[in-house]
């Protein structure tokens, strides 16, 4: 993510000057407050995914305000979602006011008045009106309505803003638009499945959300050596056949992404200086390999390198063998 402001870039009797600024530009014009200090401390980041972006930010205490005459000045005409991680947040819109705990997600629009009382940190994805395939007049029911992050797909979308806002990460332009897609396709399934109305979403944001939702299974599971197709198939109540044909969509088989995540994950470990004491095999076996000499073999054919030389190497000359940049929920 790229610096937008941080308060320790200025003196302190212009931060907050530079902070409204900075958040206008980043997200929306809004007026703000501070409360109970003169002194704002904060800062934001953003990462632009095509039309689509993503920001994280942190503040002390205020009020925010975006009113009638900011509306008719500047609309970009924007929906917002957001996850709580941390502090107190309030916020008022569309006749709704909602104490929003960390955790939760909160869905918002530009085109309407709120108000917001807030201290913490948050991560937004926020999009142009007109990407959402979902009517507003359905969406709007959950406008300023605190949903749960931390269940179903609404876990998918905070761990997806979760990765970006704290991934040191490098994404390619190509990646980038990839991911706004990814993050579209998570903000309108939670939004369908709380109005209740999956059916509406168009079938290739489905196919490719059941796919994420797969991914991330597989992921939680990559540990269990004993994982099959089957009970990958079962959990999420389809065929056999038709898991194998979602991964043939993206170019891999279900077994090669399993295998290319475990491997990722070993990669990611061997070059860990706080795992540099773990024997390889117990690394090979925490990711789901049984067979040391399957890890190794395996794990030469993508590097070019056993895992002990790449172990040696990385910690003489840094982590620059093998790195790969990995959307989330696409194949790695």
């Amino acid at each position: 993510m790229e610096k937008i402001f941080d308060s320790d870039d200025f003196p302190a009797r212009d931060a907050f000057s530079a902070w409204e600024k900075a958040t206008a530009d980043a997200v929306m014009p809004t007026s703000f407050e501070l409360c109970g200090t003169d002194i704002f401390r904060g800062w934001v980041r953003a990462m632009p995914l095509g039309a689509v972006q993503v920001s994280a930010m942190a503040y002390s205490s205020y009020v925010t305000r975006r009113t009638p005459r900011l509306i008719r000045v500047s609309d970009p005409e924007i929906f917002a979602f957001g996850v709580t991680k941390s502090g107190s947040h309030v916020i008022e819109q569309n006749r709704n006011r909602t104490a929003v705990r960390p955790g939760e997600l909160l869905f918002f629009e530009s085109s309407r008045p709120f108000e917001t009382h807030a201290d913490g940190e948050c991560i937004l994805i926020q999009f142009p009106r007109t990407l959402l395939p979902l009517p507003d007049r359905h969406v709007t029911q959950l406008i300023c309505r605190a949903l749960p992050g931390d269940q179903g797909i609404g876990q998918l979308l905070t761990a997806f803003l979760t990765h970006l806002a704290e991934s040191g990460t490098t994404y390619t332009p190509r990646d980038g638009a990839r991911l706004g897609t990814v993050g579209m396709d998570l903000v309108t399934a939670t939004l369908a499945h709380f109005l209740e109305r999956e059916d509406d979403m168009p079938s290739e944001t489905r196919q490719r959300v059941l796919f994420t939702q797969i991914t991330s299974f597989i992921e939680r599971h990559l540990a269990d050596c004993t994982l099959t197709a089957v009970e990958i198939a079962e959990a999420h109540h389809i065929s056999v056949r038709s898991l194998h044909r979602i991964f043939q969509q993206h170019g891999v088989t279900v077994r090669s992404w399993m295998r290319g995540r475990r491997l990722e994950g070993c990669r990611r470990d061997l070059a860990d200086p706080l795992k540099h004491h773990l024997p390889i095999h117990a690394i090979a076996t925490r990711w789901g390999f049984s067979q040391p000499s399957d890890f190794t073999r395996a794990f030469r054919v993508l590097h070019g390198i056993t895992p002990s030389d790449y172990r040696n190497q990385v910690h003489r000359h840094g982590d620059q063998c093998g790195t790969q940049s990995q959307v989330p929920g696409a194949p790695g």
